[in-house]
């Protein structure tokens, strides 16, 4: 999604935010009091969603306020651009969003597909006069466009304030199909996330004239983080929003209006991401607690059951015992006592084999129970190592996590211009990374050297091969076990972004750690090829030269490029 310098500010939250609910909803709470499964209440609504017909020039759109804002009116020209769509529009006669509640700071315009999703497009901040005119683009080719009043602009779901949608006019043009698109609101509430209403704080519009909207947005996200128990839960990102609110104010007595704004949105996207994680653990926290409850109860009906069967066993045999001592006393009254001492000692042996079948079982049981646990067990601590080695590398170089294993990025600017030496800063991470490795013992290390399309198949190749020897030539200086770690130059195979811009090139320029071993779980030795299905020449070995692969690039110049 783009946005041009003199208008609106898209918002850009964090994937992670895209389907948790928004902030002014409430989530109910379960009745033991322990911790609450979150659950989220939406209303639905409708809209009209105009199918554009590509390119076909501009075309325009009315908006009109609703039943909350009905002196709000505006209109808005569409135009299909190659690969998105341009909206310029304007809106007039707003209320000041504070006006339907303390908790609403500003506006955020939301695109809404014919199958009801809904995309933030951006913050619509009003003049005095509650006047705006903006310019937004948008991906999406049907769509219909409402505003409505939220707490901080970086939300991912709208609000159920909706005070305006768009109308479509009679001379609209180049449509294809007018939908009824049926979205999900969340219902406006109070922040209860475990905060009496008496402890709320909502923020002040009046406490300082000389403060800017987005600084207030960013205190009102700080606080709802906090309702939501952020600080607990998502204690590290919500100290990150915290920090990055103070700066803001310090920026903002010191009259530094431009980078009070900037750090001001850099705190409320910071705390809107620690909300959503403190409300994705918080459930996941609960599930498990009813996972657990709920194995207990199983496990305590199947002993139940057995109980039951055993009882039911053993007054079946007791009375097979009492039917033969019966009858052998009617028959031959003469033999009674020598009858019923037989029929005694089959009781007693049947009761013995009986009570031996029963410890076998047991012990059989108890075992295979045992063998269960340990295997489980295993497991999850494979995971858990995975995933604390993910955060301690991911807090030196950029990490993501893939089926080969955990993937550590270094991207070009880390080595000296058109060279494999590597920088100060890039000695420095390396060497975290080598201590992170050293101590957990049965990782392995192949160290995995890029390139771009631009120059010969033979130079890309070499480079690459350096630029890997380098990396694991420093590992090995750092005492990285030899036997654990490989080095291999691909050259310009398996690009991550296209070869056509210098933002894709520089993204293929790289040296990637790719950290593997059973004690996480992850098999040894799996080629780019092998991981995600692509098709691609078998991995070259150290020192030797790759198979070129093909790409229609033009021939490179005599002096190889930046890399």
């Amino acid at each position: 999604m783009k946005a041009f310098a003199s208008t609106l500010a898209v918002c850009l939250p964090l994937a992670l935010a895209a389907q948790e609910p928004n902030p002014t909803s409430t989530g109910p709470q379960n009745s033991t009091g322990s911790n609450p499964i979150f659950r989220v209440q939406v209303v639905s609504r409708s809209v009209s969603a105009v199918s554009y017909r590509d390119r076909s020039g501009w075309t325009k759109i009315d908006f009109q306020g609703t039943s909350i804002a009905p002196q709000a009116k505006g209109s808005a020209d569409v135009n299909s651009r190659l690969g998105h769509m341009e909206v310029k529009f304007n809106v007039k006669n707003l209320p000041a969003a504070h006006s339907f509640g303390p908790l609403y700071l500003t506006y955020v315009l939301w695109a809404i597909t014919p199958d009801g999703h809904a995309a933030n497009l951006g913050e619509v901040v009003l003049d005095s006069n509650g006047n705006y005119a903006g310019d937004v683009t948008t991906d999406l080719q049907a769509f219909g466009l409402i505003i409505t009043a939220e707490p901080y602009f970086a939300v991912a779901q709208p609000s159920d304030v909706v005070v305006m949608e768009n109308v479509v006019r009679n001379d609209t043009l180049g449509k294809i199909e007018t939908v009824d698109a049926k979205y999900e609101l969340l219902p406006r509430g109070q922040y209860t996330y475990h905060v009496p209403e008496t402890k709320l704080r909502p923020v002040d519009l009046n406490s300082s004239k000389k403060s800017p909207l987005e600084l207030y947005e960013a205190q009102n996200a700080v606080d709802i983080a906090q309702y939501a128990r952020a600080d607990q839960y998502a204690s590290d990102v919500y100290q990150n929003a915290t920090s990055l609110l103070n700066q803001a104010e310090e920026y903002l007595a010191r009259k530094q209006w431009k980078p009070a704004d900037m750090t001001a949105k850099e705190a409320t996207q910071k705390a809107e991401d620690a909300r959503v994680i403190s409300l994705r653990r918080q459930e996941q926290a609960a599930l498990q607690q009813e996972r657990e409850d709920a194995a207990a109860r199983q496990a305590a009906a199947q002993q139940q059951a057995q109980q039951a069967q055993q009882q039911a066993e053993q007054a079946r045999l007791q009375a097979e015992a009492d039917a033969r001592a019966k009858q052998q006393a009617e028959e031959q009254a003469e033999r009674e006592a020598q009858q019923r001492a037989a029929a005694e000692q089959a009781k007693a042996e049947a009761d013995a084999a009986r009570a031996q079948a029963d410890a076998a079982n047991q012990r059989a049981q108890q075992s295979a129970e045992e063998a269960n646990r340990l295997r489980d067990q295993a497991v999850q601590e494979r995971n858990a190592l995975r995933e604390q080695l993910l955060q301690q590398f991911n807090a030196v170089l950029p990490t993501h996590e893939t089926p080969r294993g955990l993937v550590v990025n270094l991207s070009d600017v880390l080595f000296d211009f058109n060279k494999y030496s590597l920088k100060e800063n890039a000695k420095l991470a390396l060497a975290k990374i080598s201590g992170i490795v050293i101590s957990h013992p049965g990782l392995n290390l192949v160290v995995e050297g890029y390139t771009d399309s631009i120059g010969t198949d033979e130079y890309n190749q070499h480079l690459s091969e350096e630029r890997a020897d380098t990396v694991r030539d420093f590992l090995l200086s750092q005492g990285v076990n030899p036997q654990a770690m490989t080095a291999v130059g691909y050259g310009k195979a398996y690009p991550v972004a296209s070869n056509d811009t210098n933002s894709g090139r520089a993204l293929n320029r790289r040296v990637e750690l790719v950290v593997s071993g059973e004690v996480i779980g992850v098999k040894i030795g799996v080629t780019p090829g092998q991981s995600g299905g692509m098709t691609a020449p078998a991995a070259p070995q150290a020192g030797a030269p790759a198979t070129p692969q093909p790409a229609p690039a033009p021939a490179p110049p005599a002096n190889p490029p930046q890399r």
